[in-house]
């Protein structure tokens, strides 16, 4: 015997009263295909539940959480990049720049700020992926560099979020020497004692791996993140070898001494918190440089 029975038959409902659920209510998780309702994706910080998948998120979202109540004071908000070479593909790189600007609300591919967090002072400055992949040119070093500065002027611990695809084409030899640029920063940072903490996520490539993502006091990655500097294809048909399972995620590079601990993205900021509060007692009274402070798990 069925529990429901149609007692009329034939029952047409019109368009104009049927229901639609409205779109960005639910998140599927694309690992493990479990669904919940985006309002609590985004209280666990856009991880899944079941299955702890990443997904990847803004410098806003990071921003969002890591500065107590979400209140920090933005540097260099409004630099942006200039065409030094007249740089052409499928489109001018000044049109190329402005669609992207429309289209994503940002200046270029990084933010940097500084606020409290878990009532410390911190400068963060977190990459966009949506703007031309992360991709690093001369904007993104001269604003990661002058964070730096700012950091070494107030004595204020460092937290580099790193999420790119490399340098950027558009700008060539201007964007590889922003890998010099950031690192000589960063020499500077460690001269004068500052902590310097740096969270490489999905995914951290090129360039950007081989500058400043990999000179962090501590290198700290989010889980199953994809760390490296040429892609695995490349790799693979270069070498002409089949790659271990898991190349160059998180996991394996920690596994292979280049991180010093992975962070589920809910805990980070308490982790951030903890770490800097050992950090600070000791780089405030003797500002050694980094090398006395290295961790020997590390390989660089």
């Amino acid at each position: 015997m069925s529990w429901f029975k149609r007692v009329e038959k034939g029952i047409v409902t019109p368009t104009d009263q049927k229901k639609e659920t409205p779109d960005g209510l639910w998140h599927k998780c694309q690992e493990c295909k479990s669904v919940v309702t985006m309002a609590e994706h985004k209280r666990l910080l856009y991880v899944c539940g079941p299955c702890g998948h990443h997904d990847r998120i803004d410098a806003a979202d990071y921003f969002d959480f890591l500065f107590d109540g979400g209140r920090f004071t933005e540097l260099d908000a409004e630099l942006t990049s200039g065409d030094p070479l007249r740089f052409v593909d499928t489109k001018e790189y000044p049109k190329r720049l402005v669609a992207t600007e429309r289209n994503t609300g940002l200046k270029d591919a990084v933010r940097t700020a500084h606020g409290l967090s878990a009532g410390q002072p911190l400068v963060v400055a977190a990459m966009d992926f949506k703007f031309i992949g992360g991709s690093m040119g001369s904007v993104v070093g001269e604003k990661i560099a002058r964070a730096i500065d700012y950091a070494r002027q107030t004595r204020t611990p460092f937290l580099m979020i790193s999420r790119s695809g490399g340098a950027r084409m558009m700008e060539a030899g201007y964007s590889l020497m922003q890998m010099a640029k950031t690192s000589a920063k960063l020499a500077l940072l460690s001269e004068a004692g500052v902590p310097y903490v740096s969270l490489l996520t999905d995914p951290t490539t090129g360039g950007v791996t081989a500058s400043f993502a990999m000179l962090g006091d501590f290198n700290i990655a989010e889980p199953g993140a994809l760390i490296g500097f040429a892609g695995p294809r490349v790799i693979k048909e270069t070498i002409g070898k089949d790659l271990p399972k898991g190349f160059q995620s998180a996991e394996f590079v920690l596994e292979h001494g280049f991180l010093d601990f992975i962070v589920d993205r809910r805990e980070l900021k308490q982790r951030l918190a903890d770490l800097l509060g050992m950090l600070q007692p000791v780089s405030a009274a003797n500002p050694e440089p980094r090398e006395a402070r290295r961790t020997p798990s590390k390989a660089h």
